[in-house]
């Protein structure tokens, strides 16, 4: 019963507290003295108390603009925004700020955050990534108006990963594609699918010629090609089959290790039983 009874004052006391904090709040909010204001905004910030703070400086920076608080107030929205996980709007407040003050105080830091706002909202690599694009564009302006910032480890490093989602999305499309093998397509009349498969590999490894999935984009090439010409019509099997199996060879000569060395020998008997005549 004792501890039931410390347990109800101290809620009486916490919500006595939220009470004094709201009003204290709406107060700050409504008055008409602006240093005050911007003062609380600053404590609320350092409190963690972001939304808050994002509530007064959305009024402040206009009402800053020009003065000797100008560039702390917007950088600090900014930051407040970010730290309030509102990333898309972070990121356009940071780009306000670099173009508004692009040799200011909080420049290089404002760049570099740009960046890192798209960066926290990029989506999973089957989504649209649009995002990502920006995010890379963005580290690299970074890079290239600051390269010899101490960020630039941390924005090289975001962009090779942002890269690899990219690279990662295009072979989710490429196996799809293989995956559906005739499905919606016209295999028996030149195998769409299977072609898609290919191109957007190629189209890939053309992109991306650093890939470490080079050789997992080789193999849907490879089994592609195969694929493509076993079900091909008559008139452009053999081709089809000599393309596959050269392929197969230039497969095994550039991974020859690979635990798919055994499917691409398998393939290359297969088209010379076709090609042999």
């Amino acid at each position: 019963m004792r501890e039931m009874k410390k347990y109800v004052i101290s809620l009486a006391i916490l919500a006595t507290l939220l009470t004094s904090c709201a009003s204290e709040f709406n107060r700050v909010y409504k008055t008409t003295d602006n240093d005050y204001k911007y003062e609380f905004a600053k404590e609320c910030f350092a409190r963690g108390k972001f939304t808050q703070a994002i509530t007064l400086l959305q009024e402040l920076v206009t009402i800053q603009k020009g003065t000797d608080n100008a560039q702390e107030c917007l950088y600090m929205l900014a930051m407040a925004e970010y730290c309030d996980r509102d990333y898309e709007s972070a990121s356009e407040t940071f780009k306000k700020y670099y173009q508004t003050y692009p040799k200011g105080i909080y420049a290089e830091q404002a760049a570099f955050y740009i960046g890192q706002s798209l960066y926290q909202s990029t989506p999973e690599p089957r989504l649209d990534q649009t995002a990502t694009v920006n995010a890379i564009s963005a580290y690299q302006d970074f890079l290239d108006f600051f390269p010899e910032s101490q960020l630039k480890a941390k924005a090289s490093s975001r962009m090779f990963e942002l890269t690899d989602k990219l690279v990662l999305k295009e072979y989710l499309s490429a196996k799809l594609y293989y995956n559906l093998g005739d499905y919606f397509g016209n295999c028996t009349n030149g195998g769409s699918n299977f072609e898609a498969c290919i191109v957007t590999s190629e189209n890939a490894l053309k992109t991306y010629p650093f890939t470490t999935m080079r050789e997992q984009f080789a193999v849907l090439i490879m089994k592609s090609k195969y694929e493509l010409a076993r079900q091909s019509v008559e008139d452009k099997k053999i081709d089809r089959y000599r393309d596959a199996e050269d392929e197969c060879y230039g497969f095994i000569n550039e991974y020859p290790e690979s635990v798919e060395r055994k499917t691409a020998e398998r393939y290359i008997k297969k088209c010379k039983e076709i090609t042999k005549d």
